[in-house]
Order: C-alpha cells, then structure tokens, then sequence
C-alpha cells in the first residue's frame, strides 16, 4: 500500500463545518475566503494528501447562471497551489453541469461541450484534470472528450458515482463505465461519492477486473442517514474499511463527503 496516492477529503462539508460562509455560487468562496480554503488544502496535504482537488467542483456556466467562471477557477487553482507548493499535485475538480442531457432533460450535448470547454480553458494552469461524480456516462464522455481537446497535454482522471446495485442512476455498470472511458482515453478511472468503503468494495473489485488503467477510488464516510444527513464512521473505522479496497491495487484513494483531514491522516497511517 505504499504506491498509493493519497487524495484529499470533503471540501463542501469542511467549509460548513469550519462555519465558512459560502455564496449562491459556492465555489466564489475562493475569492470571498481564499485564506480559509488554502487552510483546508493545507491541513489535507500535512495529513498526507498528494493530490489535491481545486474548490472547482460546481464551477461552470450552467449552475454559475451567467457569471463568468474563469476568475472564480483561476483563483480556486491559485490557493490550491498556495497550500500544496511542492508537496503535492493540483487538479482541475469538474462536476456534472447540473442540468439533464437530452433525452433525461432539455441540455443539448452542444451546448454541454461548450459549457466543458470553458470550464478548462480556464484550468491550465493545473497539473491534471478531474471529473467525478457524474452518473450519466454520456455527459462523462462529453467532459472527457473537451478536456482532451483543450488542454491536450493534461491527464484526466473521470469517477462516477453508482448505487448499491452497481449502476449509476442512469443504469450504467461498472464495466461498461471503465471500458468506454478506457477507450476515450481516460489516464485512470474509479468510482466516488454516494457510497462508503464497505459498498464501494464489490465494485472496487468489479472495476480492478475490467481495465488495466490505474483506479481511484474515494468513498463516503459511510451512507448517510436519510433522516439527518449525518455521515456514520469515523476515520479510524474509515480507514479500516478501506483496507481491503487499497489491497486491490488501488492507485489513487481518498475521501468524499463526510470525510476530513483526520480521515487522510488515518489513510496514510495504513502504509507505515
């Protein structure tokens, strides 16, 4: 387990509980509060993190709703490389758009790659890309395909997001997931979000048999309560339950919502 990168943890459910006032537009916070959201990185890279994702995520023009994303990504990649200096690697972070493609919803994929490429026109300055949590492999591709256009000599990392059956929300499995990202030319692929280390396990194993691709894999700290939202394990107990998952061969693993510093921090301990 000593060739695994370690990624980083939540940033959303950190700045909440850290009581960081975040805008309509969460991701402006990297210039409301850019010293807040470099200690957050920083405090991940001092647990161990080695690859850091920009405060990024949401940061396009369909849920920006008209504002000009590019200063707000260009600040986000900033006071990721303020915290990491040398230490550790930045990456690009892109969510799915928000809005439906055609034919679930009303998004043409024109308009999709458009929304895409200018999202990474202004992410060059980072040292790979990465799209995770998309459930619909064809918006997936969309991301892929813009990135591999833009910013050509940039590897991108792509993750979706599956449910305990083993299939996104728009029915995609595993396998079906890894080779057509393989086949796009994805630089590595895994899962994240929606599930905790103990359900993304199976589907770890699923994932190792169907590519030859290094793997990410970057959980829940748990499954969350549908009651309160509350996230159910600890880092110890996070840490514990992704041993299993590191024994695959996993190349890249983390944390998603609910997980903090504490949780890398009890990540790394694993390998010493």
């Amino acid at each position: 387990m000593k060739n695994v990168c370690l990624l980083d943890g939540a940033m959303g459910t950190e700045l909440m509980k850290r009581g960081i006032p975040t805008p309509r537009f969460p991701e402006r916070v990297n210039l409301t509060e850019p010293e807040a959201v470099q200690a957050i990185h920083r405090d991940y890279i001092e647990a161990g993190s080695r690859l850091v994702y920009a405060c990024t995520f949401g940061a396009n023009p369909l849920k920006a709703r008209g504002e000009d994303v590019a200063p707000v990504i260009r600040a986000a990649l900033a006071n990721a490389r303020a915290a990491a200096g040398d230490r550790a690697r930045v990456a690009l972070d892109v969510g799915p758009l928000g809005q439906l493609l055609e034919p679930y919803g009303d998004l043409e994929e024109a308009s999709a790659g458009d929304a895409f490429r200018a999202v990474f026109a202004a992410g060059e300055s980072a040292d790979l890309v990465v799209l995770e949590t998309f459930f619909d492999l064809t918006e997936l591709l969309l991301a892929l395909e813009a990135a591999r256009e833009v910013l050509p000599d940039k590897p991108v990392f792509a993750t979706m997001t599956f449910q305990q059956s083993g299939r996104t929300l728009t029915g995609v499995g595993v396998e079906e997931m890894a080779r057509r990202l393989e086949e796009a030319g994805a630089a590595a692929v895994g899962l994240n979000c929606s599930l905790g280390p103990a359900e993304a396990l199976p589907l770890a194993r699923v994932l190792r048999e169907s590519t030859s691709l290094p793997l990410i894999v970057k959980p829940n700290a748990g499954m969350p309560d549908p009651v309160t939202g509350a996230y159910p394990m600890d880092a110890a107990a996070f840490a514990a339950a992704m041993e299993p998952i590191l024994r695959l061969g996993v190349q890249y693993a983390g944390g998603c919502c609910g997980t903090d510093p504490d949780y890398i921090r009890n990540l790394a301990r694993l390998g010493e």
